[in-house]
């Protein structure tokens, strides 16, 4: 007998939930499950993916924070649809995903928190807390976002661990000179890859101080920050400031960033927070070593000096340290990142996050 699953999340936009979503719902049985796809606010380009997959995709609308016309309609959706388990995904999906299951009378709810939420508020976790007590489980890529979560009266049994899923890497179509072109990266220079969105959890400001004192000691490296945001104009300045163009380079939002990355030498992240960055895993996939903020979600991913470097976060200095040491020894990257490879191909592949899954659900 197939049980009709519901997927809700706010949008199906270009993140890393909804990456995970995307995948899941794709990669479940179909002689076991029918999965359904609800979008709390609205639709986005990943949604392709589902239709494609011939999986129902249908949008709720919700116009403003607190809209409760939106509660309504997706209690009806849900009655309507009648599923065996509504699974919802982060703060506004979690929440009125959940309150119209439990309105709705779902038999088994699911939640899922794929970060650290320090910009929650106390009325937040009040929320979290008070719709757990109708929840099942609450799915997880990272042991740190179950510990920040307890930290804040959610109870840690509640949590499922389940590590991000990424597909088999094809090979770049293209060469490292055709790479270096498209970045507009004079070739004889080395290439450092930072991707994500522009905003404050990212601390771009600190990859562009660590870029700066890596190019005064090397003069031959550049750091390309892919990725759109708000905080652009604001970055582009603060660039203009501390160093030169040649030193540290924004490519906006691309769609090459799996053929571009084998040809970086190295890959940074220097967020104050995350749950599982899809990026580092795409790069660690590649081959490509990493020098990372030593938080929880990337401390899940690095083992330090086995599979790339953990630095303290804010410590720029301790990012161009590692990246020169990394530079200056080939041998040393080059086992770095073969030993990244191998943590991915092994422990983070979409079947092993599909499978988790699917035990969950027929448990």
């Amino acid at each position: 007998m197939t049980q009709r699953i519901v997927q809700i999340i706010p949008t199906m936009d270009r993140g890393g939930a909804e990456k995970q979503l995307c995948l899941l719902a794709a990669g479940l049985p179909r002689d076991q499950f029918d999965v359904h796809v609800v979008l709390l606010t609205r639709d986005g380009p990943r949604s392709e993916q589902l239709r494609h997959a011939g999986i129902p995709v249908t949008v709720i609308g919700k116009r403003f924070k607190a809209d409760p016309s939106a509660l309504f309609r997706l209690r009806k959706h849900l009655t309507q649809l009648n599923p065996d388990i509504v699974h919802t995904w982060l703060f506004a999906a979690n929440s009125f995903g959940r309150a119209a299951a439990k309105w709705a009378g779902v038999r088994r709810i699911i939640a899922s928190e794929r970060c650290v939420d320090p910009w929650k508020t106390s009325s937040h976790f009040w929320i979290d807390r008070q719709l757990a007590k109708c929840t099942d489980a609450i799915t997880t890529n990272s042991v740190g976002v179950r510990d920040f979560y307890a930290n804040h009266g959610i109870d840690p049994n509640l949590f499922r661990i389940i590590p991000n899923g990424i597909p088999p890497r094809s090979k770049s179509k293209i060469s490292r000179q055709e790479a270096f072109a498209r970045l507009k990266v004079d070739p004889e220079r080395k290439l450092i890859l930072a991707v994500g969105r522009l905003w404050p959890q990212k601390r771009y400001r600190d990859l562009i101080w660590a870029a700066e004192m890596t190019a005064t000691v090397r003069e031959d490296t550049t750091l390309v920050i892919i990725g759109e945001g708000p905080q652009s104009g604001e970055l582009l300045r603060h660039r203009d400031a501390v160093t030169a163009p040649s030193r540290v380079r924004f490519a906006g939002q691309r769609n090459d960033v799996a053929d571009l990355l084998p040809h970086a030498d190295v890959f940074w992240i220097g967020s104050e927070y995350e749950g599982q960055s899809n990026s580092v895993i795409e790069a660690m996939q590649a081959g490509v070593p990493v020098v990372a903020s030593d938080i929880p979600g990337n401390r899940d991913l690095i083992v330090d000096q086995e599979c790339g470097f953990l630095v303290e976060m804010g410590d720029t200095a301790d990012f161009a340290r590692r990246t020169l040491t990394l530079l200056a020894n080939p041998e040393l990257a080059d086992r770095l990142g073969q030993a990244a490879k191998q943590r991915i191909d092994t422990k983070f592949t979409v079947a092993n996050m599909i499978a988790a899954h699917q035990s969950l659900y027929q448990e």
